[in-house]
């Protein structure tokens, strides 16, 4: 069973056993505007907690994507760079950035619900 967790810089994370597939909320696309490039993370990777993992940039600004817990890139998603502008079209499906194998998953504790993530958005 897959959970979706969130990060109060809107990232989201969808958990399937050690293995989290991560991208950028819809709340922040629409924040960003019409993406125009992104920067994803090289295969291989090892990212520590809170550390810049990839680059959105969209007409308006450039933003970093953070690592929302501790893992290795398992994958980073070719299409999204290939076609940036599927931010804007499926935020929270097709354009995932990257996936992360789970280091820590007490790292998970400090992250939100889809509860309390709309209140964070509110």
């Amino acid at each position: 069973m897959t959970m979706t967790l969130y990060t109060s810089d809107h990232e989201w994370l969808a958990i399937d056993g050690d293995t989290a597939t991560v991208g950028i909320t819809d709340y922040a696309q629409q924040q960003l505007g019409d993406v125009v490039f992104v920067e994803l993370p090289k295969v291989g990777r090892s990212l520590k907690k809170a550390e810049a993992a990839a680059v959105v940039e969209s007409v308006k600004a450039a933003s970093d994507v953070y690592a929302p817990i501790s893992g290795e890139v398992l994958a980073s998603n070719d299409a999204l760079a290939a076609e940036p502008a599927l931010v804007n079209s499926d935020a929270q499906g097709a354009a995932w950035f990257f996936k992360i194998k789970i280091a820590d998953k007490s790292e998970l504790g400090g992250l939100m619900d889809e509860t309390a993530y709309k209140a964070h958005t509110a």
